[in-house]
Formats: structure tokens, C-alpha cells, sequence
């Protein structure tokens, strides 16, 4: 555990097919978790036409867009953006968009300190075994 009372990772080199995820069906996206001792990595695969709703946290994030467009709003800026664009939101910015065209999006979070109040999001997730989806392949 780390100081906030998550559990970090024993893994130390991983594969996100080998991951189990979660999937909110009403948001249409699956994610996963790998949590450390300071900070969460996250993968979220939203489907094609998507709402990334807009939301704020406590806490910083960085986020790294693979694949996909998306139109995104972080506080008073708003850009579509592709693969290899990326945005932070400090906390307590609100921040969301929607996925444009006909591929899903897919990024990667990094969000510090690790807490519990997003493993606690995950643990309101449809559990989805690794390997299921195929979003969480490779």
C-alpha cells in the first residue's frame, strides 16, 4: 500500500492484454489500472462517437492520446486533437470532450498522487477479464 491506501503494482513489466479492465457501459469506454507508489497509469478505450464527459478531480493529469480523434475541452480551451496530442489538467479543471470519426480513442492517464478515490471509480466498472475486449489487446 502505498501512503493514500492504494495497493501498488507487483508488476514491473506488463502488457495491457495480460490486464483485466472494467467497462462502463453507459460511457461506452473500458479502462485499465496500474497503480504506484505516487501515481495511476491508465488506459480508456472509447468507442467510436463517445462523450468523454466533463469532469474535474483533485488531482493532476496528464494524458497522452494513441489513437483516434478526439474534440477536447480542457478549462477554456478547446482543440480537436490526434494520435500523439496530448493535454494536462491540473486539479480541479474541468475537462472532457468526444470522439470524433468512426475509430475509438484510446489513452493513456498518468494522474498523481495515487489515491484511492479512483480505485474506488474503478470498483464501479463492469469487471471485464483480460483479453476479453478487444480495446485492451496489446
Amino acid at each position: 500500500m502505498n501512503e493514500h491506501g492504494a495497493e501498488i503494482t507487483s508488476q514491473r513489466i506488463f502488457s495491457w492484454g495480460e490486464l483485466d479492465g472494467v467497462r462502463w457501459d453507459d460511457e461506452q469506454v473500458d479502462a485499465q489500472i496500474l497503480t504506484g507508489e505516487h501515481m495511476h497509469l491508465i488506459r480508456a478505450v472509447y468507442d467510436p462517437g463517445a462523450i468523454y464527459e466533463m469532469h474535474s478531480h483533485p488531482h493532476e493529469q496528464f494524458s497522452l492520446l494513441l489513437s483516434g480523434h478526439l474534440l477536447l475541452t480542457v478549462g477554456d480551451e478547446t482543440r480537436e486533437i490526434g494520435p500523439g496530442d496530448g493535454w494536462y489538467a491540473p486539479g480541479g479543471v474541468p475537462h472532457g470532450g468526444q470522439v470524433l470519426g468512426d475509430e475509438p480513442a484510446v489513452f493513456l492517464d498518468v494522474y498523481s498522487p495515487a489515491t484511492t478515490w479512483i480505485l474506488d471509480m474503478f470498483a464501479t466498472g463492469r469487471p471485464i477479464p483480460a483479453g476479453e475486449r478487444t480495446g485492451f489487446s496489446g
